[in-house]
């Protein structure tokens, strides 16, 4: 059987494959049905396996799009031909726009709420410091709440105790894999409640970072970094940051001699300047966009005071929206 030697193929290809293998090799030369497999295979090695369509992905250009990039149809509908980041290098715009299943529970909630108790909620004005949401929020009663019906974002809750709107900004940057993976969350919780004391690398990062204690925990602190300390202009630093982001490392590198270079022109020691890079290339790694995590708790406080206000209209509107689920 050939299949035993097929995470060789996966990793180093089928020539290396037949030249490193002694098994496989006398498998390809005595066996007419795998030898016809590996030369078929050969064809078509390292061509696109399948077509892959983002969800959301919308390609926005300067003109009609089929005059500058190959398209296909593809279920009934056009996409393109090229991969995200070769769209992106010919400098085309690429946009997620996202249906949220909550806009319709807020929506078929202010209704309700309207016909039962003839009230006209102006949801995009709720008062965001309202006692009451956030009591429910820090007794962990988040389920039905956009982004924080998970057992993970009910102990967040729990433990953070948020009280005003930018801890739920916070929350939920904080409820991602990377800083969960990380000790971020606990020394992000314990400078929150006073239990321990903020620590910066240099004083230059504290009207930064003051926010989030000390922690970089926004892809935009990553950039304003960059730009206060370094001198970046901020298309520079968004650059720089989306490198990180996806682990570009010969981008890293250079960047990283630019970044010390900048920093110490602009007084900070190159020890401490090549420290604060160390940990901007580790945090930009697996943090939020704020602006993102933002619009998300815009969303997540609003379903929130509707389910604090007018549970039985929230809860009515939740469920119906979801009745022919059977969990």
């Amino acid at each position: 059987m050939i299949f035993p030697y097929l995470y060789i193929l996966n990793f180093y290809g089928l020539e290396y494959a037949l030249n490193n293998n002694q098994k496989l090799k006398k498998q390809y030369e005595n066996d007419q049905e795998v030898k016809k497999l590996v030369d078929y295979s050969k064809e078509i090695e390292g061509l696109p396996r399948h077509i892959s369509t983002h969800a959301a992905g919308v390609i926005i250009g300067p003109g009609d799009l089929k005059n500058i990039i190959p398209l296909q149809l593809q279920d009934g509908n056009i996409i393109t031909q090229l991969p995200m980041d070769d769209l992106e290098d010919m400098g085309l715009l690429k946009m997620d726009f996202l249906g949220l299943r909550n806009l319709t529970i807020i929506n078929k909630a202010l209704n309700l709420i309207k016909r039962n108790k003839n009230e006209s909620v102006d949801i995009e004005n709720i008062d965001r410091d309202d006692e009451k949401v956030y009591k429910m929020l820090q007794s962990g009663q988040t389920l039905g709440v956009f982004q924080m019906e998970s057992r993970l974002f009910q102990d967040l809750n729990k433990k953070l105790q948020p009280d005003r709107f930018e801890d739920i900004i916070a929350l939920l940057a904080l409820g991602r894999p990377g800083p969960l993976g990380s000790d971020i969350v606990d020394d992000y919780i314990k400078c929150r409640h006073g239990e321990k004391e903020p620590e910066y690398l240099h004083p230059k990062l504290k009207p930064i970072l003051e926010e989030t204690y000390g922690m970089i925990l926004y892809q935009e602190q990553v950039m304003e970094i960059a730009s206060k300390l370094a001198g970046y202009s901020m298309g520079e630093a968004d650059l720089l940051r989306r490198g990180m982001g996806k682990k570009k490392e010969k981008l890293v590198k250079k960047e990283r001699e630019k970044v010390v270079k900048g920093a110490v022109s602009n007084g900070l020691d190159k020890s401490i300047a090549s420290e604060i890079f160390d940990q901007m290339e580790y945090f930009a790694g697996y943090g939020f966009n704020k602006s993102h995590s933002a619009a998300y708790a815009l969303l997540a406080y609003q379903t929130a005071f509707l389910k604090a206000k007018y549970p039985s209209e929230f809860m009515s509107a939740l469920l119906s929206t979801v009745m022919n689920n059977l969990d």
